[in-house]
């Protein structure tokens, strides 16, 4: 039996792993000294002769090693257990005995050993679910895997048309007590709780506008989703819901694109009449407001002209009551004042007018054939042209 210093003169094991292996390695060559004695005893040699007391205390000392082995190793991983650190990127749920008991920070940090353990948690990281599809190949040029998912993708609308939606959920853990404690499988939750959201927005909606609202109808599934997730006390916090693909089915792709490309033929045609009726209604606009302003202002200059001559009429007829002669004369004047500035030739006769038709027109000059028996005599005229 080897009675030397279990230290001895050699290193001492840098941790627990070490110290449990040593332990294991001397138990082991203690019975393996105890199975060689009994192997003596069987072929009849005869084992080194000892003393009772000294045989039992040698077993006492092997033994008291052994346990002073062992007290030490648990002693130390208890120590080491004490001490434990938390990353930047981490939340530490500390339970005793299975219970929360408190959330650690990031850092070093301090536990009771063998009575407390701690549940690190992510809380930084996107966490993503995807439907209707699967990354196979991530990166800049990714590579989508839709085989297989048909039926997380097909739905029906309201109108009853079937439509292929796919779509992404990105969410992480806003608190770490509720995500490890409240719901037994977070991501499931999300899964489900998203699927019937989406289902349900769909469901109510028609094929078209579910085709041409895309933003609007992932933000709507995001804040009602958001609300479920937290009814459930999931801990979780919605980052973004991105419907990426919203496409008929492949039976119905024929007459879609046909429905589509009358639908632009509308739109085209549509346009071209709004662009017709922007440039013609506006001139016509323009031309009726002036004609309506024309006619006001004409009826106000008429208006303004019969005022005035109102007005003329009334001094004249007053003053033509104080002076009939003298008034009748200025009129006559004024009148005559105002026309002759105007007239090119001038006839004044004392006699009959003489039958000459065409006076200012061409031939005015010439006189009507007349034979002299007839022919009255020429009244000597005067004339005078301005």
């Amino acid at each position: 039996m080897n009675t030397s210093s279990p230290w001895g003169k050699k290193k001492k094991p840098a941790g627990p792993e070490d110290l449990l292996a040593d332990l294991i390695q001397k138990i082991r060559d203690f019975f393996e000294e105890q199975n060689d004695q009994n192997k003596n005893k069987k072929e009849g040699e005869e084992p080194p002769k000892e003393t009772g007391p000294d045989n039992n205390l040698g077993y006492q000392a092997a033994a008291g090693k052994i346990a002073l082995i062992v007290a030490a190793i648990v002693l130390l991983r208890g120590v080491l257990a004490c001490f434990y650190t938390i990353e930047p990127e981490q939340q530490g749920i500390v339970v005793r005995f299975g219970k929360y008991s408190r959330t650690a920070e990031p850092g070093l940090n301090f536990k009771i050993p063998f009575m407390e353990d701690v549940i690190r948690v992510d809380v930084t990281s996107v966490r993503k679910e995807e439907f209707g599809f699967r990354t196979k190949t991530p990166g800049q040029n990714s590579v989508f895997d839709k085989k297989g998912y048909e039926n997380e993708s097909l739905m029906l609308t309201g109108d009853k048309n079937v439509i292929e939606v796919a779509w992404i959920v990105q969410y992480k853990i806003n608190d770490p007590v509720m995500f490890l404690f409240k719901v037994s499988d977070v991501p499931q939750a999300v899964r489900d709780n998203s699927e019937t959201v989406i289902r349900r927005i769909v469901g109510n909606m028609d094929f078209d506008y579910v085709l041409g609202n895309r933003a609007t109808l992932a933000d709507m599934a995001r804040q009602e989703l958001q609300r479920d997730l937290n009814k459930l006390e999931s801990g979780v916090e919605l980052v973004t819901l991105q419907l990426l693909d919203i496409t008929p089915t492949d039976a119905v792709k024929p007459a879609f694109n046909e429905v589509n490309e009358a639908d632009q033929d509308m739109k085209r045609l549509v346009n071209e009449a709004e662009e017709q009726y922007n440039r013609v209604i506006p001139k016509a606009r323009g031309s009726a407001k002036q004609m309506i302003e024309e006619a006001h202002g004409y009826a106000v200059q008429r208006l303004n002209d019969a005022k005035g001559e109102t007005t003329r009429f009334k001094a004249i007829a007053t003053e033509y009551e104080k002076a009939k002669d003298v008034t009748r004369r200025r009129m006559y004047l004024e009148t005559m004042q105002s026309i002759l500035p105007q007239v090119k030739q001038v006839y004044i006769m004392d006699n009959p007018v003489l039958p000459f038709l065409n006076l200012n027109g061409p031939g005015s000059n010439v006189l009507p054939p007349t034979s002299p028996a007839t022919q009255p005599p020429l009244i000597p005229q005067e004339s005078t042209t301005k």
